[in-house]
């Protein structure tokens, strides 16, 4: 994937919108209630150039100790607090506090559509290029490494997976797409998956 060409296509292909997706994607016959409440929130996509094999995905692992999610590959993100005027804003801000990403190393390309999770967030996933260096600060007792992934690995919709496990009872499904040691599943991979769909339309 060319630095140039690719950054392109993301911003293009953002602009373009998309359908909101959901933890319960993979379920069509489950039915949600109407006039659920979600909460706000939102994670950065961080991507970084200037490596040999095109751009690069920065991802985070949970620290093992959290009470939710422990061990999970996550972008940086959450909920939305009362001082982010945006959702822009959420996303920035988690960025600095979880792998010390300063905002204004980032350009922002986008943001796909919502995403609906089995917690009761609504999260929007904003994309950015990160645009100079800085050094990576994992949070203390929230984030236990901070690593990249090709971004043409999480692109190739072939590379994602359908894996099932039982969850509160019942049998859930959700989209994989590992990278060597590192299990992506869940909201995570659900969002690669709508960013790939979305640049590959």
């Amino acid at each position: 994937m060319g630095t140039p060409e690719t950054i392109d296509r993301i911003r293009a292909a953002l602009q373009q919108g998309g359908a909101a997706s959901s933890d319960y994607d993979l379920h069509p016959d489950l039915v949600l209630p109407e006039g659920r409440r979600l909460r706000p929130a939102a994670v950065l996509v961080p991507l970084i150039g200037g490596q040999e094999d095109g751009l690069r995905l920065i991802l985070t692992k949970r620290a093992s100790g959290l009470k939710h999610h422990p061990g999970q590959i996550a972008f940086p993100g959450g909920k939305q607090d009362e001082g982010d005027a945006t959702l822009t804003d959420t996303a920035l801000r988690e960025a600095r506090e979880e792998i010390g990403l300063p905002p204004e190393n980032v350009s922002i390309l986008g943001e796909l559509a919502p995403h609906e999770t089995v917690t009761g967030f609504l999260v929007t996933p904003i994309v950015g290029l990160v645009t100079a260096p800085f050094d990576v600060i994992a949070e203390a007792g929230e984030v236990e490494e901070v690593f990249e992934v090709p971004l043409a690995h999480v692109m190739d919709e072939e590379k994602f997976l359908v894996q099932s496990r039982l969850w509160r009872g019942q049998q859930r499904k959700y989209f994989t797409v590992p990278y060597g040691p590192y299990y992506i599943w869940g909201a995570t991979a659900r969002m690669l998956r709508s960013l790939a769909g979305a640049v590959a339309r």
